[in-house]
């Protein structure tokens, strides 16, 4: 690895800011000989939210390991409010008062909210742990950022937008004077975004700092003081404003000029692919839904977290139950019990809990790109190696994933995770390609990858539909939009007439 040192502004040496709560002087880290860090130097003050960008594999995720006790440094020192800092695990850091609320969620599944926001540390009484004052402390801190739920109910009931509200409101109490914050709006809609940014404002407010990593650049100037980035495990850039164009920001990330620029959509065909009438799902996530997808079209469905939009595509592969109304694929009527019917018709779906739902992480990609074509890979029930490596390494060179059969999913980047789902499918070459929010905890150079295969699908004839929580990218990906708001159709908007404005107008009707 390359690390690069061009660009690097306003090189002041952290040693000079006598303010900073937090400083790091030339931190480096190595994996097997192989630097991923070097010489990284920064500052954060009390209250000041420094925001830390960078592509993914860039390092954040390592620096962030060092400051919270995960990972030791191999070189560089740290100090933590004017003292020598060098915490030997995640409890030392938490008792220091550094907290870091990971991209992927840690919970656990089979307890309930109260007690993932306190596992380790469940108030007593009496020798027994004080339920009602544990309930009471967590539905305070869950109201605070706007979650409105019991906090009694098992977490794995809980979609992956309100898990991320857990996590944040887990590290909120515990006090902590500086909270690491790793793509914490990765599962967040506008609304919960906003509500997340008022806690950030009102903490800052109490003096805590924040290292806030994310990759929607947009939010940046929103709740950032400064900008530092990262590039290939080195510093390359200091900005000591947030309000830096995004061409800027990316040209730091990496090393070259990107035009966050869609790709063309050809016209689509006049011949509907898919046919949806009256649909209602059984739990009431939505009711009374109807559309129709054309061969070479892109559907976006948009609309605020909690509208329906993931449950609704759900139905359709299968995945959650209907209680009324039908699905027609190219004039057919289907029953489709599970997503094992979904497939076999020719409708396939990547979901938005990608390593969750997606990925077997301890798996080969081999392994990963065989789910779902086994009827094909071996249909005589024998699955042969040679045949498994020819069909993985044709599969991993046609979307140019960066990474070898025999390799472990978990040591791919997220957009390469990505594209090997997305392979896993083309295999099959289906007649509804379903993405559910295709670029969650993406950088924005693999997004720019995966823009492009949505545009391919439609253009190979395939009809798409595309849920997304970020409005640009289902105005920029979409012939149309279908607008969902609290689980009721309020219209279907042409790519001419869609814009921010009126999607939002829907959305929150």
């Amino acid at each position: 690895m390359t690390l690069a040192r061009e660009n690097l502004r306003d090189a002041t040496p952290v040693a000079a800011d006598r303010a900073a709560r937090f400083a790091a002087e030339g931190l480096g880290k190595a994996f097997s000989g192989v630097p991923v860090l070097a010489d990284v130097s920064f500052t954060l003050r009390a209250g000041e939210v420094l925001a830390l960008l960078g592509e993914n594999g860039a390092g954040k995720s390592t620096l962030s390991a060092l400051i919270a006790g995960l990972l030791r440094p191999d070189g560089g020192t740290m100090r933590w409010e004017g003292r020598p800092y060098a915490p030997a695990s995640p409890g030392e850091a938490m008792a220091a008062g550094i907290g870091l609320i990971h991209q992927e969620m840690r919970l656990l599944p089979d307890l309930s909210i109260a007690e993932n926001v306190f596992a380790g540390r469940l108030p007593m009484r009496g020798g027994r742990v004080d339920r009602a004052l544990m309930n009471q402390r967590a539905r305070a801190q869950l109201q605070r950022l706007g979650l409105d739920v019991a906090p009694t109910q098992l977490v794995r009931r809980l979609r992956v937008a309100a898990q991320q509200q857990v996590e944040i409101a887990k590290a909120l109490t515990q006090n902590a004077r500086l909270l690491i914050l790793d793509e914490p709006t990765a599962a967040l809609g506008g609304a919960e975004s906003e509500r997340l940014f008022a806690q950030i404002e009102q903490l800052r407010g109490e003096g805590v700092s924040f290292l806030y990593i994310s990759h929607r650049l947009e939010e940046i100037a929103r709740i950032a003081d400064r900008v530092i980035v990262l590039r290939d495990g080195a510093l390359v850039a200091r900005h000591d404003t947030a309000r830096v164009p995004v061409s800027t920001l990316l040209r730091d990330m990496v090393g070259r000029s990107i035009e966050r620029i869609f790709p063309p959509l050809a016209p689509p065909a006049a011949r509907e692919v898919l046919r949806v009438e009256a649909l209602c799902a059984a739990r009431g996530a939505f009711r009374d839904i109807g559309f129709a997808v054309h061969a070479g079209e892109v559907l976006g469905i948009a609309g605020i977290v909690g509208a329906g939009r993931s449950e609704l595509v759900r139905a359709i592969y299968g995945a959650d139950r209907i209680a009324s109304g039908r699905l027609l694929l190219e004039g057919k009527p289907q029953h489709i019990a599970g997503p094992r019917d979904a497939i076999r018709a020719g409708i396939v779906l990547v979901p938005e809990d990608r390593k969750g739902q997606g990925v077997l992480l301890d798996q080969s990609l081999a392994r990963n790109l065989t789910l779902g074509n086994l009827d094909r890979l071996a249909p005589d029930g024998w699955l042969r190696p040679a045949r498994l490596r020819r069909f993985a390494a044709a599969l991993i060179a046609r979307l140019g994933v960066k990474g070898r059969p025999e390799q472990a999913a978990r040591a791919l980047s997220g957009g390469n995770q990505q594209k090997m789902v997305i392979a896993r499918w083309l295999a099959r070459a289906p007649k509804l390609f379903i993405l559910d929010e295709p670029t969650r905890g993406i950088d924005v150079g693999a997004r720019a990858a995966i823009y492009h295969l949505i545009a391919d699908l439609a253009g190979a004839g395939m009809a798409v539909i595309i849920v997304s929580s970020e409005l640009e990218e289902v105005l920029g990906l979409s012939h149309r939009i279908l607008v969902l708001s609290r689980g009721r159709q309020m219209g279907i908007l042409d790519r001419a007439e869609a814009d921010s404005v009126a999607v939002m107008r829907l959305a929150t009707g």
